[in-house]
């Protein structure tokens, strides 16, 4: 049996994927092992999420409105970051908003209360869950976003002749 011929790549070669967008006439390039990180991220929300809030979806109907509010919300999230698997710049933006609101409630809630050493055990323990958010933050191609959401114009307020 013969060898293989040996790869002409170097070593630290990472397969990368073009993203057409605005960021300049070839797009933005992700490395495939960002987009497989941001996979991880997009798998690890719809499982918690399927586990936690898909049993609670028959009930929402008798909950307190808010509450049902919530499950809605969330089972709708796992759903989106399930198709983040197979569309996983596309789904972006719910990377994003896991991580602006988790961010703000530990701002605003959770901070303060562990400064005054006032938190319950129900604040303590969404604590816990929320910290999960790390994994998020971890995966987000925060460069992308910068340049894609941040820095790149907006789309136009005017209606563009065809």
């Amino acid at each position: 049996m013969s060898q293989p011929a040996a790869s002409s790549l170097p070593l630290n070669h990472h397969p990368r994927t073009v993203i057409p967008g605005k960021d300049g006439p070839a797009g933005a390039v992700l490395p495939t092992f960002r987009l497989h990180m941001m996979r991880g991220g997009y798998l690890l929300m719809a499982v918690g999420l399927i586990i936690v809030k898909w049993p609670l979806l028959l009930q929402a109907a008798s909950m307190p409105v808010m509450d049902g509010v919530v499950v809605c919300i969330l089972t709708a999230m796992s759903l989106l970051a399930l198709l983040g698997l197979r569309y996983p710049i596309g789904m972006l933006p719910i990377l994003m908003f896991e991580v602006i609101w988790k961010v703000l409630w530990l701002g605003i809630v959770a901070l303060p209360l562990l400064i005054a050493n006032d938190m319950d055990e129900a604040t303590s323990e969404m604590l816990f869950s929320i910290l999960f958010v790390t994994a998020i933050l971890a995966v987000t191609p925060w460069d992308y976003v910068w340049k894609r959401f941040v820095k790149a114009p907006g789309d136009s307020w005017r209606r563009t002749a065809r």
